[in-house]
Parts: structure tokens; sequence; C-alpha cells
């Protein structure tokens, strides 16, 4: 087992104990935390949940939701920061594949630190990482 990398959706419907998950990746997910392995936020998934609370989309409190648990040191999430090396694996996501940017950064994310995706995203999920779902 290793740690994984998270995208927005997925770690919000693995919080929320949501049937939206599938199965494989909720499992991947807990056997990962009872490994000891962490499962890194993209930063950019904070950004993101900020966006669609302001279009609505989204509860307000599905932000600070993700927030507490992240600043919780035994939850096992870990914020994975936009740097140099998550900025420089971007140019290694095709932009034909996986056109929105937060979505690259995500899985660009995902191959820097080198470990899987958990994403439901038909475009990531065609990227050239690996993704479970």
């Amino acid at each position: 087992m290793s740690s994984l990398v998270v995208d927005t959706h997925a770690i919000l419907w693995y919080l929320g104990d949501s049937k939206r998950l599938s199965q494989a990746a909720a499992s991947r997910m807990s056997a990962s935390l009872k490994g000891g392995y962490p499962l890194y936020v993209p930063s950019i998934c904070l950004v993101e949940l900020t966006y669609l609370v302001e279009k609505g989309r989204l509860v307000p409190e599905a932000r600070s939701f993700l927030c507490d648990r992240l600043l919780d040191p035994g939850s096992g999430l870990l914020l994975a920061r936009l740097d140099y090396g998550v900025a420089e694996a971007v140019e290694r996501i095709p932009r034909d594949q996986v056109p929105e940017m937060p979505d690259r950064i995500i899985a660009a994310t995902a191959l820097y630190l080198q470990v899987p995706l958990v994403s439901c995203d038909l475009s990531i999920r065609n990227a050239p990482i690996s993704v479970v779902w």
C-alpha cells in the first residue's frame, strides 16, 4: 500500500461516507490510512471548494469540513502544496487530455509525488498517471 493523492470530490465523498465514491477508491483510501500512509489533498482543492461554494454548488460547511480535518494531525490528511515541483509537473499532464487547469494541477501533484490519484474525473483518468477509481 502507499499514500494517495485525492481530488476534491473524492475526499469529500470519502469523509462524508458517500455512495458516490467507488468501492475500490474507498477501500484503497481506507487501506492507506490504516497502513499509516497519508492522503494528500492538493492545495488547489481548497481553492476549488471556495469556487464551488461561491457558485452555490456546495454548502459553505463543505470547505470548513475539509479544512478541519486537514488541521487535525490525527486525520491522516496532508495538504500538498502547489510548489515548484508540482508546477513543473503540470507540463507533463497533456492539456488536450486534461483541459481544466485545477484538474491538471491535481494530476501533476500525483505525478510529482509519484503516488496514485483517486478521481472519478474521466479526463484525469485518461492522463498518463496511475488513477484509482
